[in-house]
C-alpha cells in the first residue's frame, strides 16, 4: 500500500497494544502436555538494540501467516527473560505481536493470499530459473558486489559508503544490476504475464496506485528476494537507515511496475509503506519517468510545504538503484516515451513498527520538519538567554 502525500492514508490504524503481565515464562511453566504457554496479556516489550551475540532459532518448519526469516530476525530484540525461553514459546509471543498488526478481516485476507500464491507456484513455469536463487556473479555488476567483500565491518561499510552518491539528503543512487540480469527479469515478467492471460488467472497489482505491474514474490521469487535484503541490502540500510529500523529489516513486498504507452504514465506524490525503499530501473528505452523527492516527513507533518534544499529530481538509468527512506515524499514524472520498467522492494521492519510504539518523539531524528522545528526552538532558546544575560549586565552597570 502507499500513503498520497496530499490525501488520506492509505493504510491501517492498529489498535494500541493490550496491558502486559510480568510473569517469567521458564520451563518450569510447561501446562499438562508440554508446552509452555506465554500469558495471555504478556507486556514483554521488544528491545530497542538487538542482542548481537545471540543465535535465533530455526522456525522453517513452523506454519504461520509470517515469514520464518521474521520470526528469526525479532527474536534478537527479545528481552532477556525470553531468550533463552523454549522456541515454542518465543515463537507464540513473537507470532501474538506480529498479529497486532493485522485484524481478523487482514488475517484472513492473507491466508488467501497464501494460498494464491501455492496455486500459481505450483503451476507456472518459469522462463529463467536461475533468476530464483540469489547469484551474485551474475546479478550485479563488479563494483556492488567487490563493496561487500571485505571481511570485518568497518572496511565493509567503507567501501559501501565508496560506490554511493547523495545528490540529496536521504537518497543514495548506486550501480548495482548486471545488463544481462535485467533482460531476463524483463524476459521472466513479460512470460509470467502471458501465462495469467493464457490461462486466465487472477492477478494482484502491486499496489493501490499501479495498475500495471506484478508481485515478484507471487510467482516465487520471495526466497531470492529474502537472500537479496539479508546479504546486500540489509548491510546499506544498517549504514544509512537506522534511524528509521534499517537494522533490523524482516519482512519486504517485491515488484515489478511498469510506465509507457498503455501503462501508467505517472505516479502521484505519496509515501511508501516500508522503513527503506530500494528502486532499480531494468529499462527499456524510454523518455520522461524522473522521480521527484520532496523530504522526508512523519505523519504529523505530512503535508507541509517542501525546503528547497529537499527538492530533488533523479532520471533513472537502467541498472541503476535509488534507496531512500519510506517516508521520503516522493513521485514520478510522466513517461512520454517509449516503455519503462522499475522493480522496487519495500524493506519492512516490524521490530521498527513495534518499538516506535513505545517512543517518545521517535520522529524527531528523521522527519525534516520535525527538526526544523527542534532548530528553530533552540535558536529561539538561545536568543532569550543571549537577551536575558544582556539586560542583566545593563542592570549591573547601571
Amino acid at each position: 500500500m502507499t500513503m498520497p502525500a496530499n490525501g488520506g492514508a492509505d493504510r491501517r490504524t492498529d489498535s494500541a497494544p493490550t496491558a502486559l503481565s510480568s510473569t517469567p515464562v521458564s520451563a518450569g511453566n510447561m501446562d499438562a502436555n508440554g508446552t509452555v504457554p506465554v500469558p495471555v496479556n504478556s507486556n514483554y516489550r521488544l528491545r530497542l538494540s538487538p542482542k548481537k551475540d545471540h543465535k535465533p532459532e530455526n522456525y522453517e518448519d513452523l506454519r504461520s501467516e509470517f515469514s520464518p526469516q521474521l520470526f528469526s530476525s525479532l527474536e534478537r530484540h527479545l528481552p532477556p527473560n525470553l531468550l533463552n525461553a523454549p522456541r515454542e514459546a518465543k515463537f507464540k509471543h513473537m507470532r501474538d505481536i506480529l498479529r497486532r498488526y493485522w485484524n481478523e478481516g487482514e488475517r484472513s485476507r492473507v491466508k488467501k493470499h497464501s494460498l494464491y500464491r501455492e496455486r500459481i507456484i505450483s503451476s507456472y513455469q518459469p522462463l529463467y530459473r536461475e533468476l530464483y536463487e540469489l547469484n551474485p556473479s551474475s546479478f550485479f555488476v563488479p563494483s556492488f558486489i567487490n563493496a561487500f567483500m571485505a571481511n570485518d565491518d568497518v572496511s565493509r561499510n567503507q567501501s559501501i559508503r565508496n560506490i554511493m552518491s547523495e545528490p540529496v539528503p536521504g537518497v543514495f543512487t548506486f550501480d548495482m544490476l548486471h545488463p544481462d540480469f535485467c533482460a531476463k527479469m524483463l524476459a521472466e515478467v513479460e512470460n509470467y504475464e502471458k501465462w495469467i492471460l493464457e490461462t486466465k488467472s487472477a492477478t494482484i497489482r502491486p499496489n493501490t496506485m499501479n495498475k500495471f505491474g506484478v508481485v515478484l514474490d507471487d510467482f516465487g521469487m520471495e526466497p531470492m528476494l529474502d537472500k537479496l535484503i539479508e546479504d546486500f541490502i540489509s548491510h546499506i540500510s544498517k549504514i544509512f537507515f537506522v534511524d528509521v529500523g534499517g537494522y533490523a529489516l524482516d519482512s519486504h513486498h517485491g515488484f515489478v511496475v511498469e510506465y509507457g504507452f498503455d501503462r501508467d504514465v505517472e505516479l502521484g506524490f505519496h509515501v511508501d509503506d516500508s522503513e527503506v525503499t530500494l528502486n532499480v530501473c531494468l529499462g527499456k528505452q524510454f523518455a520522461g519517468g524522473e522521480l521527484f523527492f520532496r523530504g522526508v516527513r512523519c505523519e504529523k507533518h505530512m503535508h507541509t510545504e517542501s525546503q528547497p534544499e529537499e527538492i530533488f529530481e533523479y532520471s533513472h538509468v537502467p541498472g541503476h538503484a535509488v534507496i531512500h527512506r519510506g517516508r521520503h515524499r516522493h513521485g514520478a514524472r510522466p513517461t512520454t516515451a517509449g516503455n519503462r520498467v522499475n522493480l522496487l522492494i519495500w524493506c519492512r521492519s516490524a521490530v521498527f513498527r513495534e518499538m516506535r510504539k513505545h517512543m517518545k518523539k521517535f520522529t524527531a531524528g528523521w522527519c525534516g520538519e520535525c527538526q526544523r522545528e527542534n532548530r528553530e526552538m533552540l535558536d529561539q532558546a538561545v536568543a532569550a538567554k543571549k537577551e536575558a544575560l544582556m539586560w542583566n549586565g545593563i542592570v549591573r552597570l547601571g
